[in-house]
């Protein structure tokens, strides 16, 4: 096993570390599809005379061999190819490490080792999807695209120092750059592709050819704490969807009939038990099908139709939640065709609802889903964005979350009792609308430690408007410097957030002015942050939807105790919030209805909305 000195000191040289291959014990990414041409394949081949020094050739194995000096290439390359033709990717599998619980890094500064904590964590076995090819979740959600990178940034956070920045190009750090003590730690990019360049086919082969990576949301960010975000998010899509379609959330001995128990999907099952449902999901493979099942996450597995049916009757007469697998086609829970299903179990009463994953927009060829006189963004049947949650991130309440860099579980209690106190003491004094989501929040932070989320890193998520985003943070904060939390503690955010996103399929898809498609809130987010003090801030091409069908951002921000975190805190979290509700995401509610519009005094801003009609407001 690597100690933590090993794994900063950077790239292992001498000598070389031997290659074991990939381990059969743990899952693998799916083996990707380039299709690069006779030449691209046989220069990425060729590598036995490149020198680092000189010009990069444009192939994955010579990219490869950038990092690495002349006298390793005839070892390296032809090891480089074989990945490159195997797996349609050069992982380096000779350069994985055993990762580990950190309890120390040495490191010249608390904001790089923050950094490391949840590099580490996002790669942490019993966290990633596929840990050795350093994808966190969603099939490809890469940290980086090699081992090389990992080993090197490493290297540069144990150097790094409070007046340099280290940048990063797709996996692909640059290097450490002067910069000031107020500034990111890190400045993340990935696959920010020219436009016309931006489709499937393209990513393919620059992530086969080492420039391009796919870093989903919060997997190339670091920022990733495992499932209990998406758990959490859906919870509150069905308690919404319950409010919104039946006129209550008391989901008793209500069906909810999905698929997938993957990376993502995976939580749907354990956020209906958690609702007091009924869940029924569907999955054709069988080895996610019985992960969830020995995680606990699923109570019953079947592969009977029959006897799946029979289970729902039950349950639904006594009011039981329960959560049961399926091992088939969600074809076969709704009859022939998805579409031609879901159209008829529709009109029968049924509501459906796009839960994030484009399945329309994939389906939009079929006249069966075409909404007539719909806009761009419109189809038949509505995305969650556009008939549930929407409005949710329109009164500023989006995914907020921490991770105690301590490890203890002790911190995490203490955060959570901070936390839902300040949460019931904002709740008592807003409208019935925008309590019942302070109340599904502090119902989810009181019963955290029952429903056992925790996975990897002490952390946790809620959905918190910006008052209580800046309130929570700033209350951590002082437990810190009083000792009441014995270490720093990571705030940061999903990216699918109330201003983190531009997506027109699913967290923009009720804009419908025609700036859907645009993604200056996305940008503006990410430059904002880094220069209001996040300890580093992150812009991705990809995430959720698919390449080239979104841009999103997201930050990490360290809170240690002192009275520079705190100004940093307020400065990030009130622009992380108020650029997205600036922009009236749900076009329902005016600022006047927004309580969570938390200003400092001497805060002076303008907001302009989206919509022509609306007029522009001013606070001070």
């Amino acid at each position: 096993m690597c100690s933590l000195k090993e794994i900063c000191s950077g790239l292992p040289l001498d000598p070389l570390p031997l290659n074991p291959g990939r381990d059969p014990n743990v899952p693998h990414a799916p083996m990707r599809t380039p299709n690069l041409t006779a030449e691209e394949e046989r220069v990425s081949q060729y590598a036995n005379n490149v020198c680092c020094k000189c010009l990069f050739p444009l192939a994955g194995a010579k990219n490869a061999l950038r990092y690495f000096p002349p006298s390793h290439h005839a070892t390296l390359a032809p090891e480089f190819a074989q990945e490159l033709r195997q797996y349609g990717h050069i992982y380096m599998y000779r350069f994985c490490p055993k990762l580990y619980p950190i309890d120390q890094y040495p490191c010249r500064t608390r904001q790089a080792a923050s950094i490391m904590l949840m590099i580490m964590n996002n790669l942490d076995p019993a966290v990633a999807q596929f840990p050795q090819e350093l994808v966190t979740y969603g099939g490809n959600g890469q940290v980086f695209s090699n081992w090389a990178q990992f080993c090197l940034v490493m290297h540069y956070l144990s150097e790094m120092t409070e007046e340099q920045t280290l940048v990063m190009y797709s996996g692909h750090p640059v290097g450490l750059f002067p910069s000031l003590p107020s500034s990111p730690r890190a400045i993340i990019t990935n696959g920010m592709v020219i436009p016309n360049y931006s489709s499937r086919n393209q990513y393919e082969k620059m992530f086969a050819l080492g420039v391009s990576m796919y870093g989903q949301m919060t997997a190339g960010s670091y920022c990733y704490i495992g499932p209990q975000g998406i758990v959490h998010g859906t919870l509150l899509t069905l308690l919404n969807a319950g409010r919104r379609y039946l006129g209550s959330d008391d989901l008793r001995g209500r069906v909810f009939v999905t698929s997938g128990l993957g990376g993502m999907s995976g939580a749907q099952a354990k956020a209906a038990v958690i609702a007091g449902c009924i869940g029924v999901i569907a999955e054709v493979d069988e080895a996610p099908l019985r992960k969830r099942f020995e995680q606990g996450w699923l109570m019953e597995v079947t592969s009977s139709l029959e006897h799946c049916i029979k289970r729902i009757r039950e349950t639904k007469s006594s009011k039981t939640p329960l959560s049961v697998g399926y091992h088939g086609n969600i074809v076969d829970l709704c009859l022939r065709r998805h579409i031609k299903a879901i159209n008829k179990l529709s009109d029968a009463g049924m509501f459906f609802w796009d839960y994030g994953n484009a399945f329309l927009l994939e389906a939009q060829e079929s006249a069966e889903v075409e909404k007539a006189g719909g806009g761009a963004t419109e189809f038949r049947y509505p995305s969650y964005v556009q008939h549930i949650m929407g409005d949710i991130f329109s009164l500023g309440f989006g995914p907020f979350r921490w991770v105690c860099t301590s490890g203890d579980p002790k911190d995490l209690a203490t955060t959570d009792d901070i936390a839902a106190t300040i949460l019931e003491e904002i709740g008592a004094n807003v409208t019935d609308h925008i309590r019942q989501q302070y109340n599904d929040n502090i119902r989810w932070i009181r019963e955290a430690g029952k429903h056992k989320m925790v996975v990897g890193s002490q952390a946790r998520i809620l959905y918190s408007d910006q008052k209580g985003r800046v309130c929570i943070a700033l209350a951590i904060n002082q437990a810190i410097a009083d000792g009441r939390v014995s270490a720093p503690v990571v705030i940061s955010r999903d990216h699918h957030d109330v201003s983190g996103t531009d997506s027109p399929f699913r967290e923009t898809s009720n804009v419908y002015d025609g700036s859907a498609f645009c993604a200056d809130m996305a940008v503006q987010n990410f430059v904002g942050d880094a220069f209001r003090g996040a300890t580093w801030v992150a812009l991705h091409n990809g995430g959720g939807v698919g390449w080239g069908e979104v841009i999103n951002g997201g930050f990490g921000l360290l809170l240690d105790g002192s009275v520079e975190a705190s100004k940093r805190a307020r400065l990030v979290l009130n622009w992380d919030v108020s650029n997205g509700v600036g922009v009236l995401r749900g076009q329902h509610h005016f600022l006047s209805q927004l309580p969570g519009l938390f200003l400092a005094s001497t805060t002076h801003f303008t907001l302009h909305f989206r919509r022509p009609e609306l007029k522009k407001a001013t606070f001070h």
